[in-house]
């Protein structure tokens, strides 16, 4: 089997799996509300503000599956000079979305997603900070898709090179790997209120 085979079979086994997760979302919030930010719009955003005096207002809101199953990283590969693995190519481009929070058997996450074309360009500055920092550790490139505790400075990412889900600290080698695969991180998560 090729590799662009071994690619689509893994596309579409990770779509599947968000697909899967963001349905079981949906039906465990119906409600989702996130705070308005005028000038910070999204395609998730529904309808009008809501919220009158002092207090931010808050907007309904909900994830929007994109037209397309893959974010392109062209930009971002050629400044690097090395091929985003598709695993996250998948996971940053199949839907537009908030972070939603859930839990796995390590315990919480925030998965991280795209709100707006304004969010990829502050996802790319930071992967480009995090390649050079990758780059001086002498460690693998890997690519962050979730935080973990709110008080913890693990971080969860993607292999570049394997496609395995690995916990990591800043600066430091990865400190374990989680799963083999992205796909099957996502069959282990449960919805969990934010």
């Amino acid at each position: 089997m090729g590799r662009d085979s071994l690619e689509t079979m893994t596309d579409n086994s990770l779509a599947e799996a968000m697909d899967t997760f963001f349905s079981h979302y949906l039906k465990s919030y119906e409600s989702l509300t996130t705070e308005y930010d005028a000038d910070w719009p999204s395609p998730c955003e529904v309808g009008n503000p809501i919220g009158l005096g002092e207090g931010p207002r808050q907007i309904h809101w909900e994830p929007v599956r994109r037209n397309g199953d893959a974010e392109d990283f062209s930009g971002l590969e050629n400044a690097l000079e090395l091929s985003i693995h598709p695993d996250i190519k998948t996971h940053y481009g199949r839907y537009w979305s908030a972070s939603l929070e859930a839990e796995a058997p390590d315990g919480h996450v925030s998965l991280l997603y795209l709100w707006n074309n304004d969010d990829k360009d502050r996802l790319v500055e930071n992967l480009i900070g995090h390649a050079v920092a990758c780059r001086h550790n002498r460690t693998p490139f890997s690519v962050f898709f979730a935080c973990t505790e709110p008080d913890s400075e693990l971080y969860l990412t993607v292999n570049n090179d394997t496609g395995a889900v690995q916990v990591e600290e800043p600066g430091k080698k990865p400190l374990r790997t989680v799963c083999d695969s992205l796909a099957e991180f996502y069959d282990l998560l449960v919805p969990s209120p934010a």
